[in-house]
């Protein structure tokens, strides 16, 4: 144990929702408490967001990324008060995002014991996180990858609340959209893979979302639905019939109740309509 260094470490954690308290870890902050005097911290973040876009295809990476840097220079400022550093982080940073309390290390170097704390707690589980991702996240991550391909995705809104066009309560959350003109561009992805209740719910509250755009914004609202394409959705040959009736159903339900449904396929002539009339 000759010339190990006591340390101590913090984890940032991205908490999308604070009510469920699912979190994931996007960072670590460690202090070198070898010396006499002010105790150095340093600090790193994940360079693969996959898991924070499987929690939330719509957070706000950039935002995230440049949290490190924030941190990075607060420490830098303020390395002899940590309690200090810690508490007016924890003031000044939304719910979406915590310190955890500090947990004892030991380390050999300060290098490859970042490297250790980043491999044990934030990037152990992302290859799991990304083959658990769900049929609309996955859809959500090759919208948002479409948009950010033709720059329009930053310019875009996110996470478009419902509830000041429908009713007060309402917990839907269109994924993105924007404003040409006197028309409202939303886009929401839609997994048919097996369960249909989203579709559903998008169809039964669409009356209400378009009359609560057009007396809110005077806008006329355009909602498109993105789905899987069937072929994604094919398994066995047996299945094929009961799986190909659901996914029909699921698409003439939206578009019954006036929605556009599209698939993945569409999203690249999407986000080139998206760049034109944006103006980009």
């Amino acid at each position: 144990m000759t010339g190990l260094r006591p340390c101590e470490f913090f984890l940032v954690r991205y908490v999308p929702d604070p009510v469920k308290g699912e979190f994931v870890n996007i960072g670590v902050l460690l202090r070198d408490l070898s010396g006499t005097g002010p105790a150095p911290a340093y600090v790193r973040f994940t360079r693969d967001w996959a898991r924070v876009r499987c929690v939330d295809p719509g957070a706000d990476i950039e935002m995230l990324e440049a949290l490190e840097q924030e941190l990075i220079q607060r420490v830098e400022e303020r390395r002899e008060d940590m309690p200090y550093v810690l508490k007016t982080l924890e003031d000044s940073l939304s719910n979406g995002l915590q310190i955890t309390q500090a947990k004892a290390c030991l380390a050999e170097t300060i290098p490859a014991e970042l490297t250790r704390l980043m491999q044990l707690y934030v990037e152990s589980q992302r290859r799991e996180a990304v083959a658990r991702m769900s049929g609309r996240q996955k859809i959500a991550r090759s919208m948002r990858g479409a948009f950010e391909r033709t720059g329009v995705w930053n310019l875009m809104s996110k996470r478009i609340a419902a509830s000041p066009y429908t009713h007060p309560g309402d917990p839907l959350r269109i994924d993105c959209g924007y404003r040409p003109n006197g028309v409202i561009r939303m886009f929401h992805a839609v997994s048919l893979d097996g369960d249909l209740d989203l579709a559903k719910v998008l169809a039964f509250g669409m009356p209400q979302l378009r009359e609560g755009v057009a007396r809110v914004e005077n806008a006329t609202l355009e909602l498109t639905a993105i789905v899987e394409p069937w072929r994604e959705l094919r398994g066995e040959e047996d299945a094929q019939e009961d799986g190909l009736a659901q996914y029909r159903f699921g698409v003439e339900c939206m578009e019954a109740a006036e929605i556009r449904v599209l698939t993945t396929s569409d999203l690249p002539r999407l986000a080139d309509t998206a760049r034109v009339e944006m103006k980009l």
